[in-house]
């Protein structure tokens, strides 16, 4: 509100009275009432200033809302005042308040303050409400430690940065309605550790663009977890701070998995670059070895020659260290000498040529190496950007990201023309370019930026008329950023105007705004310009300007106008406009002069798609269209695209490491450093070939003591002093210890792997040992004379074990040549020697100079862990930060803790919790015994054999040794906290199963880069979440079984390891096997991936399963498999020869459809496959297409009768059977039980030739059939089937035939069984068998004993049991009863009665008056548990009823029958209804039953008779 000049010239008097009067106060008795006045208040009075309060020197709280005063004054008189209100008003200040050293609360809010200020003494404060000003950075609060309740809402604020950390006690802190935008910025209110209630999105305010990006809520709840409310909402459910976790943990793992897949990327892609490299040094290291092999042949026999006093050995010996500086074309060749030369110079003429060709092709190794190294460069510096965007996208959670183009996009393709439309050849011409080539483009989506940008750009359009709205398309242009010449674009800069726009970025000088084109001329030819200048003074290649980077952003350009002359381009000179441009002719970075009147070749132009493609660039008129663009407002440049590209150069030049080029280059063209031409080797040749040629000698294998004595060319071993054994095939130095006077030892290009010989030698000085395969130098002691040791091309790996061996056994060495050995650490090799081997002068054939010394010995000072180092690399924070970032927290807390030790504290060690010694070259850890309390820790790049000194770390929660040597994990086993463990790029074989036992709490192992061959180790880690272990060499898909108990596995990367290109269908054989799984090798797991998995795996047992289950893959002990009720649909044991000793197979309640790999397994005797669905031995073939549709029918309903024209399908089978050759020779007992046969043909059981006993029960049978392969056949079981009857093939064959089960079917006559004569046992219970003439057809059959007809209509026939035994004599059990002879005896009586009556249908038909006296009218009769020994009760069982009528008697109850010598079977009782039987042995049985009924008490219903 502002007042009136009238209004500001009120008189204090007026203003004190209108107080006290709104304060209820006496004017009149204010001098004696104000000192107890502890509160006064005072609203929309026009109190214009403050005044009166000397009035009350008590006043504790003062509220003034809604006044006209600009500043406060008057307040030194209220030195208690607690709480001040001055709110609503126009304070422009904050001021006056020095006094108020007691002020606790400030409410300010509603004025127009712009800078937080003055307040520094105010440190009991603890509120302020700032809210609704115009303040835009936070800043004066450093030393008010006891704030709570911060209200900032309303404001201009758009960094929070480091400036609320000393208020450390905020509970409440509004900053709503500011400009805050970025992520980052609210992660640092996650160092207020009281934060309870945070406000960025108020309903009374707008929003904080930072609201309005995704993931807002769960990023600021994952990172200040204490949180009660956020944007007036409650937040203080745990599910909540749960669920946020949770998102932002699966986000996390999520990046890493991506970045962990760039970096594997990049490893591959450096492999190849290796593997490419040892290709190109492949002819040059041959070249040296076989000139190195020359000069020593050549020096040996100078030395002979010198020995027999043909040569001066002191020319010869000076001769040898002339300098080599000549070229070959200027050294003088042996033809060309004067007629005085003689064999000296010869040799010594050859042996210059040979050294400078040695020199040659080192230098040209050097340049492989250089370009080698070159391009390592460039791909890890094209990985890391990948990465650094990745990261990105996981700090913003989002809400930033990259996406990579390719040509199937449109979006890439418009953006290649765009490029290829703005590149004028003609600019380029002077430096030999002609066109340009899209190598790569990324587009960036930014939601802040574009929603800035999108903000700007309709607050621009509603100010504007209709007219102007509707061009305002005209006003967006596509433009490039140019960046500064002489400061290239490097990652850093980069990624920040990404993300955060150009307002960083500031051009140099005078002129403002962000400087745009539309040429690629205007952005590149500077900078090439700069890059050309720099190679020259650097003695360079200058086509490093090749490859190049440009930012096109969305540009708005609004109101435009031209540049002023001579006048700086900020925005105070151009009110009112928002860009300026500047034709390319004017703009000091214009392009390079070229000459335009002079034609070009055919070979310079461009691509006919490309700018200024034409014949002749006279007619170009790309200058004219050419500017240079200036935006004031940043937030009109919107970034999105980043594009990669190469130029195309006049001169082409191969490179080194291009795909298709060979070492060889071609003569005439231009080609890179490292290139080799024909004439190159030519001029090996010719020095080959030069005189004197030394004949080859011939190779000693063994050494023995005159082979010694012959080389050496004496009489006994003390007079060897020198042995030179250069070029043999020696792999064994025996006895050369006795060479106490040796001095000089020679063994170059030999076989030796080891010098564990070469000890007690010492008088030994010289051993040259190169070009050997030597892999350790164990074994070398007591050489303390040696001064000269050539160790090169050999096969050297750990540099820390061979120093130590060399300081120890050789301390007075001066000269030292470990050149082209595979050093695990090649980067420290040489300072690690010079610090070890002090007494070195020269190393790798170079001079050690003083300050190389003294670096060395600072190298080994540093690589050991000490107080100071210890002191400098760690912290004591307690908490973990929560920070998006996949850097080891101890990186992490290392770079932005402040929290360092403090060394003057008792017991200072206890105190570290972080630490972080990477890169220190480290050998071993030590000296952390007091740091008990360490939770993170890093020792990666260091040269760590393996994992010590960690014991009493036992709270170690986070390690990380990554780039190191180690070969073995044991150190970690007592680290029982430990959760996340990260050992890349090590030397790891193996994972011993004991180390992980105890880390019940690892949930993260990362592994990759090493040489790990099994998994074993891992089955106990239950808690594991991420595994990363690609690149290392697990090749076995049973190693994937190890990991099958991990139930929390979510993420698993085995990328690079054999398994993934051995095993069939990898990846859906892991997702099959670890169902936990959500990605796998960088990629998420698809629903149908799982579902394919399911169908391509489930069910199918194989040599993997068994070896999980038995706990190895031994199977050669196995002779039982036993696997029920376990889905399996295949059997794949294979091969089938471990499984030879296996006898017993039980696959029951399963899917299998045929036999599958059962067949091949080799002696298997006893399968029992019930409960599956087996239709065939082997899988069925797919149906011919020539079979008619009613064939097709039958094939599937047998019974249907359609499609048997001709023969019919049984008979077909049966044939087709019989040409089949016999499988499974071994088999003898099959259980093929309820799997829902229906064919026996089909089944193919007749090529089971050896086959004994079959089991097929409870199937859908209805014809027996295909069974003539089984003449062994002792058994056949076919109950609970369809069988109606017995054909007359059936059992053409079964002559073996000892036991039939035929119980349950639908067999109405007992023909065909003749063949049976063997038959034993036949069971036919449950059929529908009714007449008693199909009995008396089982006299076929004389062997047999045990018969079941139970539960058939004829079994109701009182007299079917007596007729059996008749005819059957050796019959001994029947429905399981034994046949007794006294039974046997009454059944041969019947045959004297048989003729003296005639055959009846049926007893009561005959007209017998027994049966009508016995049977008067309808009797219910029941008997209930009478004994009868040879009575009615082995025909009737234990109970049985008569029914009333002759109707009942044809239905009747069952009661069961136990049977003797097999299981309990269904047994139907019928009752008396006999038929079609003899009626003398009908009239015996009912006279036998009447007669005994009244003797057992049966209940009677009607008068009794007697016979």
């Amino acid at each position: 509100m502002i007042q009136s000049d009238n209004q500001n010239q009120i008189p204090s008097d007026e203003i004190v009275k209108e107080l006290c009067t709104c304060n209820g106060l006496s004017y009149d008795r204010i001098d004696l009432e104000g000192s107890s006045v502890r509160s006064l208040e005072m609203f929309f009075s026009g109190y214009s200033r403050i005044v009166g309060l000397s009035h009350f020197p008590n006043l504790t709280r003062l509220v003034l809302v809604r006044q006209a005063i600009q500043e406060i004054s008057d307040l030194q008189y209220c030195l208690v005042l607690k709480e001040l209100w001055v709110a609503e008003c126009c304070l422009t200040k904050i001021d006056g308040l020095q006094r108020c050293a007691l002020l606790q609360k400030l409410y300010l809010y509603c004025n127009r303050i712009s800078t937080i200020e003055n307040l520094e003494k105010l440190t009991k404060l603890e509120v302020v409400w700032l809210n609704g000003n115009q303040i835009r950075e936070i800043e004066g609060l450093s030393t008010l430690q006891k704030l709570k309740d911060v209200n900032l809402a309303g404001n201009l604020i758009g960094k929070i940065g480091y400036r609320l950390d000393p208020s450390a006690n905020i509970e409440k802190l509004n900053l709503s309605g500011n400009r805050i935008s970025s992520f980052k910025e609210v992660t640092n209110l996650a160092r207020l550790p009281r934060l309870v209630d945070l406000c960025l999105n108020d309903p009374q305010y707008d929003p904080n663009p930072v609201c309005l990006l995704c993931n807002y809520a769960t990023h600021v709840l994952y990172h200040i977890p204490q949180l009660q409310r956020l944007d007036t909402y409650d937040v203080s459910s745990k599910q909540i701070k749960e669920l946020a976790e949770t998102m932002v943990m699966k986000k996390v793992m999520f990046y890493n998995m991506r970045i962990k897949s760039a970096q594997r990327q990049l490893n591959e892609e450096l492999e190849k670059l290796k593997e490419r490299k040892h290709k190109l040094q492949k002819l040059p290291e041959d070249r040296i070895k076989h000139f190195s092999y020359n000069i020593k042949n050549l020096e040996r026999e100078l030395v002979e020659l010198q020995a027999s006093g043909k040569i001066q050995a002191s020319k010869a010996i000076s001769s040898q260290n002339l300098g080599c500086e000549k070229s070959d074309e200027e050294a003088e060749s042996p033809d060309e000498a004067s007629e005085e030369s003689s064999l000296e110079q010869w040799f010594l003429h050859k042996l210059e040529a040979l050294k400078r060709r040695v020199n040659f092709w080192s230098k040209k190794l050097e340049e492989v190496e250089a370009v080698y190294q070159g391009e390592v460069k460039k791909k890890k510096k094209a990985s890391s950007l990948a990465v650094q965007f990745l990261l990105t996208e996981l700090e913003t959670v989002g809400n930033t990201r990259f996406e990579e183009g390719s040509p199937s996009d449109a979006w890439f393709n418009s953006c290649y023309e765009l490029i290829l439309s703005r590149f004028c050849a003609l600019d380029f011409k002077t430096h030999g370019i002609t066109g340009v080539k899209v190598n790569r483009v990324i587009r960036v989506h930014n939601r802040i930026l574009r929603l800035k940008f999108e903000e700007k750009f309709q607050h621009f359009l509603d100010k504007e008329d209709l007219n102007e709205f509707l061009n305002y398309r005209k006003m967006l242009e596509y433009l490039f950023y140019v960046s500064p010449p002489d400061v290239p674009l490097k990652k850093q800069q980069l990624v920040q105007i990404l993300e955060d726009g150009f307002q960083e970025v500031k051009k140099p000088g005078s002129e403002g705004g962000v400087q745009l084109s539309n040429s690629l001329s205007i952005c590149e030819c500077p900078r090439i310009e700069y890059l050309q200048k720099q190679a020259r003074s650097k003695g360079d290649s200058e086509d490093t300007f090749r490859r190049g980077k440009l930012i096109v952003a969305k540009v708005f350009l609004g109101h435009s106008a031209p540049a002023h002359d001579g006048e700086p381009i900020v925005q105070a000179s151009y009110p009112n406009i928002n860009s300026v441009y500047r034709s390319g002719k004017s703009s000091q970075n214009s392009p390079c002069s070229t000459d335009s009147s002079g034609a070009v070749d055919q070979q310079e132009k461009p691509k006919s798609s490309e700018v200024c493609s034409s014949l002749d660039y006279k007619n170009c008129d790309c200058n004219l269209r050419q500017c240079e663009w200036f935006v004031f407002d940043h937030e009109l440049v919107l970034p999105e695209y980043i594009v990669e590209f190469e130029y195309i150069t006049l001169v082409k030049v191969e490179p080194l490491f291009s795909s298709l080029s060979n070492v060889t280059g071609e003569e005439g063209r231009r080609n890179s450093a490292g290139f080799v031409l024909s004439r190159d080797l030519q001029r090996d040749d010719e020095v080959l070939s030069m005189k004197p040629i030394i004949k080859p000698k011939p190779k000693i294998v063994c050494l023995d003591e005159k082979t010694v004595l012959a080389v050496a060319k004496a009489n006994i071993y003390s007079q060897i002093m020198i042995l030179n054994l250069h070029g043999n095939r020696l792999s064994k130095l025996r006895d050369i210890s006795k060479l106490t006077g040796l001095r000089k030892l020679i063994i170059s290009f030999n076989e030796f792997t080891c010098l564990d010989d070469v000890y007690h030698l010492p008088n030994l000085e010289y051993f040259d040992a190169s070009h050997n395969h030597v892999i350790t130098l164990e074994g070398i002691r007591g050489l303390n004379k040696l001064k000269y040791l050539d160790l090169s091309w050999n096969q050297l790996k750990k540099a820390g074990e061979e120093i130590g061996v060399l300081r120890k056994h050789t301390p007075m060495v001066l000269s030292l040549d470990i050149r082209h050995n595979p050093w695990h650490k090649p980067a420290s090799v040489r300072l690690s020697v010079i610090g070890q081997l002090r007494a070195l002068t020269h190393l790798d054939g170079l001079l050690i100079t003083e300050d190389e010394a003294a670096a060395a010995i600072q190298f080994m000072a540093d690589s050991k862990i000490t107080q100071a180092s210890l002191v400098e690399n760690s912290r004591t924070d307690q908490e973990r930060l929560r920070i998006l970032s996949i850097l080891p927290q101890a990186v992490i807390l290392t770079q932005i803790s402040k929290n360092r030790v403090d060394v003057f504290q008792n017991n200072w060690p206890s105190r570290i919790t972080v630490l972080d010694l990477d890169g220190q070259h480290l050998s071993r850890i030590s000296g952390l015994d007091k740091l008990e309390n360490l939770r993170w820790a890093s020792f990666s790049n260091n040269n760590l054999t393996k994992i010590e000194g960690l014991d009493t770390c036992q709270n170690l929660e986070e390690l990380t040794v990554d780039g190191n040597c180690i070969t073995t994990l044991e150190g970690i086993s007592k680290l029982c906290k430990l959760m996340r463990l990260s050992a890349n790029n090590n030397h790891l074989t193996s994972l011993e199963r004991n180390v992980f036992d105890n880390l019940s709490h690892l949930h993260y192992l990362s592994l990759e880069n090493n040489r790990i061959t099994s998994l074993a180790g891992l089955q106990k880690a239950y808690a594991l979440i991420e595994l990363y272990i690609s690149n290392n060499y697990v090749s076995s898909n049973q190693e994937i079984y190890q990991l099958k108990g991990l139930n929390n596995l979510v993420i698993l990367d085995m990328y690079g390891n054999l398994i993934v290109w051995k095993q069939d269908n990898y990846r859906l054989f892991v997702i099959f096997h670890i169902p936990s799984l959500k990605a796998l090798d960088g990629t998420a797991v698809e629903a149908a991936e799982t579902e394919n998995a399911k169908d391509l795996f489930g069910g199918k047992l194989n040599a993997d399963m068994v070896a999980e289950r038995l706990g190895h893959s031994n199977f050669s002990k196995m002779q039982e498999l036993n696997w029920t009720a376990s889905m399996i649909r295949m059997v794949d044991l294979a091969p089938a020869d471990q499984f030879k000793n296996i006898t017993s197979v039980n696959l029951q309640n399963n899917n299998l459809t045929s036999f599958s790999g059962l067949v091949y397994l080799p002696n298997i005797k006893v399968l029992c496959l019930n409960y599956n669905h087996i239709e065939s031995i082997l899988p069925r073939q797919k149906v011919s297409n020539h079979l008619t549709n009613r064939q097709l029918l039958y094939q599937k309903v047998t019974s249907s009768g359609y499609g048997q024209q001709g023969s019919s399908k049984g008979n077909r089978d049966v044939g087709a059977n019989e040409s089949l050759p016999p499988i499974m020779e071994s088999l003898e007992v099959l259980h093929l039980g309820y799997n829902g046969i229906a064919s026996l043909a089909s089944l193919q059981i007749s090529r089971l030739k050896n086959l004994k006993f079959l089991f097929l029960q409870g199937n859908e049978i209805s014809q027996i059939e295909g069974l003539d392969g089984l003449q062994l056949l002792q058994e056949l079981v076919l109950d609970h089937n369809r069988l109606k009857a017995i054909h007359e093939n059936s059992f053409a064959k079964q002559s073996s035939l000892v036991a039939l089960h035929l119980e349950e079917n639908r067999l109405r006559e007992l023909n065909n069984l003749h063949c049976l004569v063997k038959l034993q046992k036949l069971f036919l219970g449950l059929n529908r068998i009714q007449e008693l003439s199909e009995l008396e057809k089982l006299d076929c059959l004389p062997c047999i004993k045990e018969l079941s007809i139970y539960g058939n209509p004829v079994s109701r026939k009182i007299c079917h049991r007596p007729l059996l035994v008749f005819h059957l004599p050796n019959l001994q059990v029947l429905d399981g009863v034994t046949v007794t002879p006294e039974e046997r005896a009454r059944a041969e009586v019947h045959l004297l009665e048989q003729q003296v009556f005639p055959l009846a249908n049926s007893p009561i038909d005959c007209g017998f008056p027994v049966l009508q006296t016995t049977f008067p009218k309808p009797c219910p009769l029941k008997i209930a548990n009478v004994n009868l020994n040879a009575g009615i009760n082995y025909l009737y069982g234990g109970d049985f009823i008569v029914p009333h009528s002759v109707d009942e008697l044809v239905g009747s109850e069952s009661v069961k029958v136990p049977l003797s010598g097999k299981k309990s079977k269904n047994a139907a009782q019928g009752v008396c209804n006999p038929r079609s039987i003899h009626a003398e042995v009908a009239i015996r049985q009912v006279r036998a039953a009447s007669a005994n009924l009244p003797a057992h008490g049966a209940p009677q219903s009607g008068p009794s008779g007697t016979t």
